[in-house]
């Protein structure tokens, strides 16, 4: 199966960057730099998934939208814009966009939400996921410590049953992997595999999202739209990021997991499914729970099964095994690069990996990318990891933040130290990375998290 990806985009360099990333991920790229040009393509291509610049020359980008969504419903379209605004996020969703980036845009998120878009896409999931190439993009479960290796017993136990599974542990840990696997080892596994990131929309979307909406049900509703849970109907449906949903949508996920029925918005006609539900966070949520900002009934449905997943840094034995794994995915078919320097690797294994698995792989691949012999050598590797060893300047907590005497959370530090940082960098958010001792894509993620503005 070779899946197309059509690019509307105006910038030929900005363009021609789209390209070569969809490229590397495996996919066929068509281009388009005007918005009737990308219609005729979508007409006579087909594409599976579209990167849309709302700033086309010729047409109005809203009504561009509009016009691939009356050609394909079903196709997803991340909207790439500069205009970073509630209004424009929030109209762009209404239409039917799966979700929408701001220029300057990172390659790292936008790979991951073209592959949210294809997996999530009506598209492709009506297909078998096992031997698809989306299939092919997601490692197996790697490594030999004994917390991985509970973790995989765990898996295996719980894939055989309808259990509903909830998965904790830091971003990049692996939790979709896992669920994933859950998936694939179970009785459902000939059906879709259906993740939803929760944090990604508002509620009034999410639920449209999750549940589908009737044709006219609000402005931009131009037709009938499927919900990821009809989708996932006698497969899995995998809920990320599940602590970041609102009250009123934790009461209508209660109510699906506990009569298994539902209704589109706008709708009348009660849906039943056969759904398995596999939910994640990197929160504590027992903790938000006892702070009534989750509710406990919720809780206890979706904690029927809990499989906490470590961070990278509490399993370095597994390291070694992971970079090779990676370094054989990132080969490319007869790349030179065959090999890590033992120095190399024993930097790797030294690091804290505050990205956890996932900033490993983009290591690796870094390394692989600006690598020109066989073998990869320390200095092919970012400057993070060669600092950690150094003779860093090092303060008392005392001395940054003030402690009040009835006491603070971890989640307060954190934030403090990162509105810190960015002080001290002037907003530079490759400096203010490198103060925290962490990746930008790293810090990228806990601004988010914690609402701080980048």
């Amino acid at each position: 199966m070779n899946l197309k990806i059509l690019i509307i985009e105006h910038e030929e360099q900005v363009r021609k960057a789209l390209k070569n990333v969809i490229e590397h991920e495996g996919y066929k790229a068509l281009t388009a730099s005007s918005g009737r040009e990308g219609l005729k393509i979508m007409k006579g291509k087909k594409p599976v998934l579209v990167l849309l610049e709302l700033k086309v020359p010729d047409m109005d980008g809203f009504v561009l939208l509009k016009e691939i969504k009356k050609i394909n419903p079903g196709v997803p379209v991340i909207v790439i814009t500069s205009q970073n605004t509630v209004e424009s996020a929030v109209k762009v969703m209404k239409l039917g966009a799966f979700n929408y980036i701001t220029k300057p845009f990172d390659l790292d998120k936008l790979k991951d939400e073209i592959n949210q878009a294809l997996k999530s896409s009506e598209l492709f999931v009506e297909d078998s996921f096992p031997g698809s190439e989306l299939g092919k993009k997601y490692d197996t479960i790697i490594g030999k410590s004994p917390a991985i290796k509970e973790v995989i017993l765990l898996i295996e136990r719980v894939a055989e049953t309808n259990a509903t599974v909830l998965i904790t542990g830091e971003s990049g840990t692996g939790k979709e992997v896992t669920a994933l696997a859950i998936h694939q080892n179970s009785n459902r596994k000939d059906c879709p595999f259906v993740p939803v990131n929760c944090a990604a929309l508002p509620e009034q979307l999410l639920e449209s999202e999750l549940f589908g909406h009737e044709k006219g049900a609000f402005t931009g509703a131009v037709a009938l739209k499927r919900g990821r849970f009809e989708i996932a109907d006698n497969g899995t449906i995998f809920l990320d990021e599940i602590a970041e949903m609102s009250p009123v949508m934790q009461a209508k996920l209660l109510r699906v997991l506990q009569e298994k029925a539902f209704e589109r918005v706008g709708g009348t006609e009660t849906l039943k499914v056969n759904v398995r539900i596999i939910a994640a966070t990197n929160r504590d949520i027992r903790e938000m729970v006892n702070k009534g900002q989750f509710r406990e009934d919720l809780y206890y449905r979706l904690n029927v099964i809990h499989i906490h997943l470590p961070p990278l840094r509490e399993r370095r034995e597994d390291i070694p095994l992971l970079a090779k794994n990676f370094l054989k995915k990132h080969m490319m078919g007869s790349h030179h690069v065959k090999k890590i320097d033992s120095k190399a690797l024993d930097m790797l294994v030294k690091y804290h990996w505050p990205g956890n698995i996932r900033e490993l792989q983009n290591v690796i691949e870094r390394a692989v990318i600006i690598c020109r012999g066989d073998t990869i050598l320390p200095e092919h590797l970012p400057k993070e990891l060669h600092e950690q060893g150094g003779d860093k300047k090092t303060y008392p907590v005392e001395t940054i933040i003030r402690f009040p005497d009835s006491g603070i959370s971890l989640e307060q530090v954190e934030k403090e130290l990162i509105l810190k940082a960015l002080e001290k960098s002037g907003g530079n958010q490759t400096k203010a990375a490198q103060l925290l001792g962490i990746t930008r894509s790293a810090l990228i993620y806990r601004s988010q998290k914690y609402n701080i503005k980048l």
